[in-house]
């Protein structure tokens, strides 16, 4: 390719969004990347849950036939580090047909829990495969062989995809020893020895139970699960009371609406328990809760000490991330197109950075006008975030112009969008004429929480930095590259599989 052409030439717009305006389009890893964090297969302002399907497996494919090794890394941090599920197991599946040595090696990272392994079996099964092949039968076997009674009674699940007895009967896993001989005969719905799986005996005796008492000893004994408790019996106040204690805190934040029409939170004493589990900071970090899940959360429930326990909770769980420094412009995106979910979570992600700047930073709300949020560093996120809404049309130009006319300065701009504009000037356009006119050394930060795969700034910009996701570990990626300068896809690409 000629240098002049290669340097300059794709610097042009070379393709269409899905609103039809001009767009570049990025690496294949970059765009693996941004399908493996987003993780949609349900329906978006601009595509169907159909259309995304297909578009996520022929970027699968894709991917595994341009650079397995990246594939896999990538799959294995948007698992565990972007705390997504279905895209990463739809990617382990596609691995498993062109690198079964690479599929081997990240199986157990990525097949974590039961639900994963049912999820995984049904893709593979979707994918017209079967039950898989050698490769994978091995890898379920392995998976199997951990497999304890707390996940047989709150997984198994008979009749909805594949079960745990499903996969035990495809499988075909060798039992290790009389209890898990007895397990696994369980799972299969066959007769077996319960004096040895005293966790599912519990199970089926709360079944049994003739009353409240009874029910309550065998929860108690057996520490069973919500789940399991609430598909084998309707529970009562009592219930609920013994089950609170056992709840992980996913599952509290779950039920917070249901235990507080039980009647369960009027007592003091469980009102405090879980104000206090929803406040440990360790505990928030240990179960993984995506910013959006308490968004929704406090949008749901009405009790003024649960939403002001759901408000620490948020500040919490962005107390780690790093100083962003001063000068730093946040702009979020509030076209129409960031109805629900892209806005709650965007709106708490661009709170949670501007807490995090000093001095003369600023936050800015755009759809084709530039609103000054006019936020606060003391006020909660939460609370905020409620007041901030969807409008109407999209020019993602709009804010980094009005920094033009204004002559402000920032070191850094950072963006939250789904990057669908329909309007106005483009934002590369913009951002190249702030750069010549204001500071030429700002750097710009493009955080995409939707899956559509056209961007608005090209591979060739070395000042432009995209992060891709829902969980506020992307968030962390912004203050690692403002320091080291280095893109999420070179951070992934260096992940050690071992």
């Amino acid at each position: 390719m000629n240098m002049t052409k290669k340097l300059f030439g794709a610097l042009r717009p070379n393709t269409l969004n899905k609103a039809q305006y001009p767009a570049y389009t990025r690496s294949i890893e970059e765009q693996y990347v941004q399908t493996l964090l987003t993780n949609t297969m349900s329906n978006t302002f601009y595509a169907d849950q159909h259309e995304l399907l297909s578009e996520a497996e022929q970027l699968h494919h894709e991917m595994a036939n341009t650079n397995s090794t990246f594939m896999a890394k990538a799959i294995v941090f948007a698992r565990n580090e972007g705390f997504m599920r279905l895209q990463p197991l739809f990617g382990l599946a596609v691995l498993s047909l062109y690198r079964p040595d690479l599929f081997a090696k990240i199986f157990m990272q990525v097949v974590r829990i039961p639900s994963d392994l049912s999820d995984f079996l049904t893709i593979v099964s979707g994918l017209g495969r079967g039950e898989g092949g050698r490769a994978i039968k091995r890898q379920v076997n392995q998976f199997l062989s951990g497999i304890t009674e707390y996940w047989a009674i709150k997984y198994n699940g008979r009749g909805r995809g594949y079960s745990l007895g499903d996969a035990i009967a495809t499988a075909h896993p060798k039992p290790q020893d009389l209890r898990q001989q007895a397990l696994f005969r369980y799972l299969r719905g066959q007769e077996a020895n319960l004096d040895l799986l005293p966790q599912v005996q519990a199970l089926e005796q709360l079944k049994l139970a003739a009353t409240e008492s009874e029910q309550i000893a065998w929860i108690t004994r057996g520490k069973l699960p919500y789940e399991t408790v609430t598909g084998a019996i309707k529970p009562s106040k009592a219930v609920w009371e013994a089950l609170l204690y056992q709840m992980p805190t996913f599952a509290l934040l779950r039920h917070l609406n249901a235990l507080q029409r039980a009647g369960v939170l009027d007592e003091k004493s469980h009102l405090d328990y879980v104000v206090s589990r929803l406040t440990d900071q360790q505990a928030l970090r240990k179960a993984k809760i995506l910013p959006f899940r308490l968004a929704t959360a406090f949008r749901q429930i009405e009790h003024v000490e649960l939403r002001d326990a759901l408000r620490e909770a948020v500040e919490l769980t962005f107390d780690n991330l790093p100083q962003l420094g001063e000068q730093t412009a946040i702009f979020l995106d509030i076209s129409g197109s960031m109805e629900g979910h892209y806005l709650e979570t965007g709106a708490i992600f661009a709170l949670a950075m501007y807490k995090k700047t000093q001095g003369n930073s600023l936050f800015w709300l755009f759809d084709t006008d530039v609103y000054d949020a006019k936020p606060s560093r003391k006020d909660s996120i939460l609370t905020q975030a409620a007041h901030i809404h969807t409008r109407g049309g999209t020019d993602t130009g709009a804010a980094v112009k009005k920094l033009i006319q204004e002559r402000r300065k920032v070191d850094q701009i950072i963006m939250i969008t789904d990057e669908q504009q329909n309007s106005g000037s483009p934002f590369y356009e913009q951002l190249k004429r702030y750069r010549s006119q204001v500071n030429r050394d700002v750097k710009a930060f493009i955080i995409d929480i939707a899956p559509y795969r056209h961007v608005m700034v090209p591979d060739q910009d070395p000042q432009t930095f995209y992060i891709y996701g829902w969980s506020d570990t992307v968030l962390s990626y912004i203050a690692q590259t403002i320091q080291e300068y280095s893109k999420m896809t070179e951070q992934i690409a260096a992940l050690n599989l071992d």
